[in-house]
């Protein structure tokens, strides 16, 4: 299986770890080989027909900043090495855009114009074109995977895809941006709402520019996702009201009454939300430090609640191997747990 990875950060770099130390067990376990044959940064690009080796890109990208220099590398760019490279995965790791989706919407759409199925970690595309891109990829029978957009590592979009089925999903309410969370959690404890930011940046749980968390705007993508999937809605990003944790407070009153605030994002019949909501300590939704919770409250076996962690270059990357793995067994004929 020939792969394309666009996107060199954190996730991008993680996968590519992971491709070096769990090839044995991809192969006995799977049948899996992958071959990386191109990979993409912001700034440069590498295609080797006969397969470029993981170690080598990621020890080069992490002492030079960049591919620049590489004797591998090509000038090819963006959507144009997606199309030219012959591969049959692309897997889109580029920075998430909530504006436009780019550039990761244009690496998807010349994947599927080429024949390529995609993994994608990347919450932009789908959070303002999900619909559409599910439509797309279901009529010219490709796969689109996209564990990795939620939850990280936690499998959300696979227990939806897997132990709900036959149920009908009612309602969701979720926690589902780790930064959000540990920045109430430290307030919870007394310091101010910019303390507790500032700590959340120089821990790395928060980018230099937070406003994509704290505003909500992750939260709601990731809800986008969710609802689609879970409740077979045809919603994008425009159609959820969101409102940040900006201006939050949690007295020491509310706590002295067992209840704290998070950042809830929820759907159902009257539509999409995500706003700070008090809650109850004992909620299971009330999770501390960066940590993410979803509720599922069904028809008829109640309510389902997974936590676990919701970001991280590894856990997201173990939910991109997780789908390749999928992808080889289905396009195998052989059933798994999706």
């Amino acid at each position: 299986m020939r792969l394309v990875l666009m996107g060199l950060g954190v996730v991008g770099k993680a996968f590519l770890r992971m491709l070096v130390e769990k090839a044995p067990e991809l192969r006995y376990k799977y049948g899996l080989n992958p071959t990386l044959v191109a990979v993409s940064d912001s700034r440069s690009s590498l295609y080797n027909e006969r397969g470029l080796d993981p170690r080598t890109v990621v020890d080069w990208k992490s002492r030079k900043g960049s591919l620049s220099g590489l004797i591998d590398e090509v000038d090819l760019r963006g959507a144009d090495l997606v199309r030219e490279v012959e591969a049959e995965v692309l897997i889109e790791a580029t920075p998430s855009n909530f504006r436009d989706g780019e550039p990761g919407l244009s690496h998807i759409k010349a994947a599927l114009n080429t024949g390529k199925h995609v993994i994608t970690a990347n919450k932009g595309p789908l959070a303002l074109e999900m619909p559409a891109l599910i439509e797309m990829f279901r009529e010219s029978g490709l796969r689109l995977l996209f564990s990795g957009t939620v939850g990280g590592g936690t499998p959300f979009v696979r227990f939806v895809r897997s132990c709900l089925i036959g149920e009908r999903v009612l309602v969701i309410r979720g926690v589902l941006n780790g930064t959000t969370n540990y920045i109430l959690t430290r307030m919870e404890m007394g310091i101010s709402f910019e303390e507790a930011l500032t700590e959340a940046q120089r821990l790395g749980y928060a980018e230099a520019d937070p406003s994509n968390d704290i505003d909500g705007w992750d939260s709601a993508a990731k809800l986008v996702i969710l609802s689609n999937l879970a409740m077979e809605s045809d919603v994008t990003l425009r159609e959820v009201e969101v409102s940040g944790i900006r201006g939050v407070e949690i007295s020491r009153e509310l706590l002295s009454w067992g209840k704290t605030v998070r950042l809830i994002a929820s759907a159902d019949k009257s539509g999409l939300r995500v706003r700070p909501e008090v809650v109850e300590r004992t909620d299971p939704l009330a999770v501390s430090g960066a940590m993410n919770a979803v509720s599922f409250f069904t028809e008829h076996s109640g309510r389902h609640t997974l936590v676990g962690k919701g970001a991280g270059g590894e856990e997201t990357a173990t939910a991109i191997l997780r789908d390749l793995v999928e992808l080889k067994m289905s396009l195998s004929g052989v059933s798994s747990c999706s």
